[in-house]
């Protein structure tokens, strides 16, 4: 019998008290939990910056949607399709619609402006190029006071 859980419960009911003896583990089946529904990214430092491949199969360029706020790059994909199957009567014989997103974020730099980052989508890949620029440093100002007397 295997026992499905809400995903409110992620892999584990319980703690991972029992991890140390093996045969209290049960067979778990392959069911998709949030972490699988991740935006897949890799990156890699070069010497101008860095590159990221983001994976985003079955998604299209006019789903994605790509924010810089506060030095944060906020990438999010949306999707809803419907698909209906009708039978030579036209009566519905399947009907099926799918709705998901999904949201992902990384701090870049507060001196990164939208134009330096470069974008370009392909065969489900979102790739990206972050350069890196130099964070200038404020001297602080000396400000003296006059003392009277």
């Amino acid at each position: 019998m295997m026992l499905y859980l809400p995903s409110i419960f992620g892999d584990n009911l319980v703690d991972d008290f029992f991890d140390d003896f093996n045969f209290f583990r049960p067979a778990r089946p392959a069911v998709r939990t949030e972490r699988t529904k991740l935006m897949r990214t890799d990156i890699r430092e070069t010497d101008t910056g860095y590159e990221l491949d983001v994976e985003l199969p079955g998604y299209k360029k006019e789903d994605l949607n790509l924010e810089l706020t506060n030095g944060y790059l906020n990438i999010s994909a949306e999707k809803n399709t419907s698909k209906e199957e009708k039978d030579k009567n036209g009566r519905v014989v399947r009907q099926e619609r799918y709705t998901g997103s999904m949201k992902r974020s990384f701090y870049v730099g507060e001196e990164i402006t939208e134009e330096d980052i470069k974008a370009k989508f392909e065969d489900g890949i979102l790739k990206l190029q972050v350069p890196k620029k130099e964070i200038e440093e404020k001297v602080p100002e000396k400000k003296t006071i006059a003392i009277e007397g």
